[in-house]
């Protein structure tokens, strides 16, 4: 071979600044031509290979993001945000999938009986449950990771909070609208379903992120089976239900939002919180 790459073409090639066309011509000609690759090698910093092949390594290495995540990535949310979202448990499949058959059951219930208030009771808990299993040691496997991410703990909860109501109020609107019936009061269960979740919020820094909730769903419960007592013959619906009851929701919904948002520093210590 009669030609060879110029000297200087090669250093250039080897510091990644040969332009095209003579970048094409020198990729061509290295393929075939020893004594070009053998000064290429000579005057190869080992460190920048090194540095590329460790580059390469990290690429193939790195787990390819799901559809959600690449979904947030697109929606302009910062990549190690969508990595935490994305690995959130209750946002999964077989945590929707829960959710969708439970909501079904008592869609379907509420349609044989003609009565909406199973759907009314449970669905509230719904939210409150996805909440209190997207964050904590105990419940979420990325725990660890949400420890030493770049986010400050509050505002990290308030994500995936968001992201998990939204996912379970969106499967329970819809099936909302199975209801027999269908009307305003279809949706009466979601003030409850708000209070519940930030009172078990509000309360997570004293109690933990399992127990609070849990105190929140059981007051829920208790709440229920008091009314159901002392409901009357010809009330149409629970007093939680009723104008009075949403308006006390709604109360209880921003006093526990206040809360929240006035001990949101809890979020950051180590100890009963989500870190």
């Amino acid at each position: 071979m009669s030609w060879h790459v110029a000297e200087e073409d090669l250093r250039a090639y080897a510091r990644g600044e040969l332009q095209p066309p003579l970048l094409w011509s020198a990729d061509t000609h290295l393929a075939g031509c020893a004594e070009c690759r053998a000064v290429l090698a000579s005057g190869w910093d080992s460190g920048v290979l090194e540095a590329a092949w460790e580059r390469l390594d990290a690429e193939l290495d790195a787990p390819r993001p799901r559809p959600f995540e690449r979904l947030l990535l697109r929606l302009g949310v910062a990549g190690h945000t969508a990595r935490l979202l994305a690995a959130t448990p209750v946002l999964r499949r077989s945590w929707l999938t829960a959710v969708a058959l439970v909501l079904a059951m008592s869609v379907l219930t509420a349609r044989a009986g003609h009565s909406t208030t199973l759907f009314l009771a449970l669905t509230p808990l719904l939210p409150l449950a996805g909440v209190a299993l997207s964050y904590g040691p105990v419940a979420d496997p990325t725990y660890e990771m949400t420890v030493v991410s770049p986010l400050h703990g509050f505002r990290l909860l308030m994500i995936r909070t968001v992201a998990v109501l939204a996912a379970a109020l969106a499967l329970t609107g819809l099936a909302g609208l199975a209801l027999p019936g269908f009307g305003l009061g279809a949706f009466t269960w979601l003030l409850p379903a708000l209070a519940l979740t930030a009172t078990g919020l509000a309360l997570t820094p004293r109690l933990g992120p399992v127990t609070a909730p849990g105190l929140a769903g059981g007051g829920w419960v208790a709440l229920l089976l008091v009314a159901e007592a002392a409901r009357n013959p010809g009330d149409h619906a629970l007093a939680p239900f009723t104008a009075t009851g949403q308006g006390v929701a709604a109360g209880v919904t921003a006093l526990a939002a206040g809360l929240l948002f006035l001990i949101r520093d809890r979020f950051d210590q180590s100890t009963g919180g989500v870190r």
